[in-house]
């Protein structure tokens, strides 16, 4: 190597420097990992698909904690690739809004530098905020149905765009557990009818507070008064259709949100359907009422205290109950955890209905009968208690109590014009002579369909509503004909025809060795199931005629 010489060092040493060949960055790029980073409010936008749309509830406590103690607990935050300003990552559109607001009063520094947690932006970066402002927001201050509704709805179309294809039910319910943010299949059901039928026409009601009971109440009405409406219907030419009529009576009930009631909406719609359909009013009454209760049994949890004995809906502003006090992590005063409450006592059983009362059990001999349905009593602490309440109180769903459910009857039969979910309870919307009779008519016309006999049957409008009448043309009966008329007559206060031929009522009701062959020997289960609700219902037909005041108009 040649030896360099002094004048060579002091040129080198003296020439300009290197040039830049490559591009020059205007910014730095985000950081790879989770990194702490202070950020002004210019820099920082809210999450544009925040599922919460109305005003949260504890904004003002928020706001007065805030502006005491600073922002104790920063939202996290992140950035789309390409995009110039970073956004809040899961929860926290509340404190940002606040501290806009803070900034814009005081102009204080506090509130427009804020030192945040960055989060680089994920593979799946639009679901994963999604289902992160939807946990965060049902967390803290709660959400409104409709708007519950709405974020899974977006939840879905983001999903379907993942994937490339539709999503069913179960799957979206599936895929919403695995981003952490569990929602069961049938109030996914609910929140897509609410949105499709509900959304549409009472806007203002939904947010101002609609809960998911009220909704399930008015999706069951919906539903019975649509099954209604075809069977009416059917074959028949008629100048409006059913999602026309039902929008147009549903529409005016959303100029007042506070006096919303869902009995002045029922009692509208069955008297629209029965101009358009020419129909009976009681008649259609009853069967809606008969479809909506079959729905309620299979899919609807008890009714809550949050509706009153007319159907009224309670509505509070601000749009949802409120809860307990900020945490101090939203930046609020370091308040101590409270102390879990203790285990609520079990509320009062459900008075019986006026005609029950005299065959209501003693209330030791309820508890014996609840004991008897208890196989191995479970391990429970108040502790556990008081949590499993607190988290019922969150999600809105009513907390069972095992001694106030374990006696209700169980659907018994599902078939008929009028299902039986309970052989004894008769509904106040039943509970009339009239309406009485039009039943115990169905039900002794079902239980002489098993003999080929229903042309004996005329239904009433006195006795206990029916009559048995002699054929129009002679012709004989089975063993099994005669006894089922012979129960019949007995029942009847008005009919035509003596009894004639074997009346072993025994073997109709319970069984017997001899019997015509071919033919059956006794009533079948579904024949005897509606036999006992018709004895109760004339029993309650002649308390009412014996004593009219009883009648529940």
């Amino acid at each position: 190597m040649a030896d360099v010489t002094p004048q060579d060092m002091a040129g080198k040493l003296l020439a300009e420097g290197f040039s830049r060949g490559g591009p020059v960055a205007q910014a730095l790029s985000d950081p790879i990992v989770e990194t702490p980073m202070l950020v002004t409010l210019d820099e920082l936008f809210p999450y544009e698909l925040d599922p919460r749309i109305t005003r949260n509830p504890l904004y003002d406590e928020i706001k007065a904690s805030i502006c005491e103690r600073g922002l104790d607990a920063p939202p996290s935050i992140t950035r789309r690739p390409g995009a110039d300003h970073y956004i809040i990552r899961n929860g926290g559109n509340t404190r940002l809004s606040i501290l806009r607001e803070l900034w814009s009063e005081t102009k204080d520094e506090r509130f427009f530098r804020i030192p945040c947690l960055f989060r680089p932006w994920p593979e799946r970066g639009e679901i994963v905020a999604l289902t992160g402002h939807l946990a965060e927001n049902e967390l803290h201050g709660g959400l409104t149905f409709i708007e519950r509704a709405l974020g899974v709805e977006k939840a879905r179309e983001l999903y379907e765009q993942e994937s490339g294809k539709p999503l069913s039910q179960s799957e979206l319910a599936r895929r919403l557990s695995a981003d952490g943010y569990p929602v069961q299949q049938s109030h996914i059901s609910r929140m897509q009818e609410t949105v499709r039928y509900l959304l549409p026409v009472i806007p203002t009601v939904l947010y101002n507070g609609l809960g998911r009971h009220q909704v399930e109440r008015l999706s069951v009405l919906r539903k019975a008064a649509e099954f209604s409406w075809q069977k009416c219907a059917s074959g028949g030419s008629l100048s409006t259709d059913f999602e026309t009529l039902f929008h147009d009576v549903l529409a005016p009930f959303d100029a007042q949100p506070e006096t919303f009631s869902i009995g002045r909406v029922r009692d509208e719609l069955i008297g629209q359907m029965t101009d358009a359909l020419g129909a009976d009013y009681n008649a259609l009454d009853l069967e809606i009422d008969s479809t909506e209760h079959r729905q309620r049994a299979v899919s609807s949890p008890p009714s809550t205290p949050a509706d009153d004995a007319s159907g009224s809906v309670v509505i509070k502003t601000p749009t949802t109950p409120k809860p307990a006090p900020a945490p101090a992590h939203y930046g609020g005063t370091a308040a101590k955890s409270p102390a879990p409450p203790e285990a609520p006592p079990a509320p009062p059983p459900p008075s019986p209905p006026q005609e029950q009362v005299a065959d209501a059990p003693s209330q030791s001999d309820a508890g014996a009968r609840v004991q008897d349905h208890i196989v191995s009593p479970a391990a429970t602490t108040e502790r556990l208690q008081a949590i499993q309440q607190l988290v019922a109180d969150q999600t809105g769903e009513p907390l069972p109590v095992f001694a106030d459910t374990v006696l209700q009857a169980i659907p018994v039969q599902v078939g008929g014009l009028f299902p039986i979910t309970d052989i004894w309870f008769i509904e106040p919307g039943l509970d009339s002579p009239a309406r009485l009779r039009i039943h115990i008519a169905q039900f002794a016309q079902e239980i002489a369909e098993e003999a080929e006999l229903t042309e004996r049957i005329e239904p009433l409008d006195a006795g206990i509503g029916f009559t048995c009448v002699a054929p129009e043309q002679a012709r004989t009966s089975s063993a099994f004909g005669h006894r089922v008329l012979a129960l019949l007559r007995a029942l009847s206060l008005h009919y035509d025809v003596e009894p004639q031929g074997d009346v072993n009522l025994g073997a109709l009701l319970l069984g017997s060795d001899l019997c015509d062959t071919g033919t059956p020997s006794r009533l079948s289960d579904n024949g005897l199931v509606k036999f006992f609700r018709l004895v109760r219902l004339a029993r309650r037909l002649l308390d009412l005629e014996a004593n009219p005041d009883d009648a529940d108009d």
